[in-house]
């Protein structure tokens, strides 16, 4: 899960509000110093975090609550409103309608721009856009062929010079190639601190590209240094947004979320992982909800729509009316599609209830054992993975040489597998799917706009 550190510490604070018996003033205060601690501890400026710290105290101990709320749920939602507020409140979505729409890259070396310009790429891509890359780094050797690559990844189309001394000039070279597109993104050179002649080269960009947005790409490791880079970009090119990479579990994050207070631009994304899908939009209410463990069910279902595939999931929910057992192949492709979602311990804390509910040891150690499984069933016939009925002493010793892992493995998998079909018959009783549909109902169906067939 994204700030691991930061979720864990707000929660704890919460959860001494939830086991009191009386939320008196007195436990207002010291629910708001905590609050306080945990923000300074993941980065936050200090005056910010004094500043959300004193407005939690002050509505806590001075407002009175609705008659439709407890006292308690009075300052949980107080909490919520107030850390929602201080990171954009409402999200607002880039205005892609101007063809094409230019979005410029900006930032330090190391913040990840080049691999942001491929995610945002594929983003844009699969909202069914016709999207190009451009680079105009002329400083790091690499990023010409790096950029390059992941355009022929993300299959769209790429610009650049190599041979190029000027960034300006590449901008100028393609620029009417660039109105074929709707959307066109530039990604530029980046300095160990932006000198002189970052200014210099990143004004010069600006200027000819005229873009119409401009992200300050940001790591999330920079701590409260942040600040200060924020204001210097923003002075240059007029920063519209922030892009936070590297907001994994590790990542204190805050000093790069202080960011957006900074320039007055909004986060628009945050990177959440190395992988290209390890990407989403910044909402600062479902995020807030994620790090206080209340679940985003919009972000897991939009995850879900984008992992899971259409002809094997209906293919599957036929299974389960029916009443006919999952085979080890279904096992497999479900298996694939949690790995596309994320880490087990993000998709975990989408789930409302369940952020810290298993702990993180177990979630990798679950984590552990699917790849090994993955293994398992790469070195199976497709009869044993549509049929594991026929496995016997010899297929799991042949199964066990051909993927390098032992026996208790594969005895383990189909184990799993075991209680996962007796799990899917006992659901195809009428009542439970009736259940199943009700559930289903005002949240679209099944992830990915799908059925339950028949129902």
């Amino acid at each position: 899960m994204v700030l691991d550190n930061l979720s864990d510490k707000l929660k704890d604070s919460l959860k001494k509000i939830t086991n009191i018996g009386l939320v008196d003033k007195k436990a207002v205060i010291e629910l708001s110093s905590d609050i306080k601690k945990a923000l300074i501890s993941a980065d936050v400026n200090i005056k910010l975090a004094k500043e959300i710290s004193q407005v939690i105290r002050d509505r806590g101990t001075k407002e009175t609550p609705p008659k439709s709320l407890t006292t308690r749920e009075f300052i949980i939602n107080i909490v919520f409103d107030e850390l929602t507020n201080f990171l954009g409140k409402d999200f607002k979505e880039i205005d892609t309608k101007k063809k094409p729409t230019k979005i410029l890259l900006c930032g330090l070396f190391g913040s990840g721009k080049t691999t942001t310009a491929g995610k945002l790429a594929r983003y844009y891509k699969k909202q069914g856009n016709k999207v190009a890359v451009v680079q105009t780094d002329t400083w790091r050797p690499a990023a010409y062929a790096q950029l390059q690559q992941l355009a022929r990844a993300m299959k769209v189309d790429f610009f650049g010079n190599s041979s190029a001394q000027k960034p300006e000039k590449i901008v100028k070279e393609f620029e009417k190639e660039f109105k074929k597109y709707d959307i066109v993104i530039i990604d530029t050179a980046g300095r160990d601190a932006l000198n002189k002649e970052l200014t210099i080269e990143i004004k010069a960009v600006n200027k000819a590209v005229k873009p119409e947005e401009s992200l300050l790409v940001i790591s999330g490791d920079i701590g409260q240094g942040a600040e200060t880079q924020a204001e210097a970009f923003h002075k240059n090119v007029g920063v519209t947004g922030v892009v936070v990479t590297k907001l994994d579990g590790t990542a204190k994050g805050g000093g790069a979320l202080t960011a957006c207070a900074t320039t007055g631009a909004q986060v628009k994304f945050i990177g959440t992982g190395e992988k290209m899908d390890a990407f989403e939009e910044f909402k600062p209410k479902n995020f807030v909800s994620r790090i206080l463990g209340m679940g985003d069910l919009e972000t897991l279902l939009k995850k879900a729509e984008s992992a899971i595939d259409k002809d094997k999931a209906e293919a599957m929910a036929k299974k389960v009316i029916k009443g006919k057992g999952l085979s080890l192949q279904d096992l497999y492709d479900q298996m694939e599609a949690m790995q596309k979602m994320g880490p087990l311990s993000q998709v975990m804390g989408m789930i409302p209830g369940m952020g810290g509910a298993v702990p993180k040891d177990a979630l990798k150690g679950q984590e552990k054992k699917m790849k090994i499984w993955k293994y398992l069933m790469d070195s199976m016939t497709k009869e044993e993975k549509e049929n594991p009925e026929v496995m016997n002493a010899s297929r799991i010793s042949r199964i066990a040489k051909g993927s390098g892992r032992d026996e208790k493995d594969i005895r383990g998998l189909l184990k799993q597998y075991k209680m996962m079909k007796k799990m899917m018959k006992s659901m195809a009783s009428p009542q439970k799917l009736k259940q199943l549909q009700k559930m289903m109902k005002g949240k679209g169906g099944l992830p990915g706009g799908l059925k339950i067939p028949g129902m």
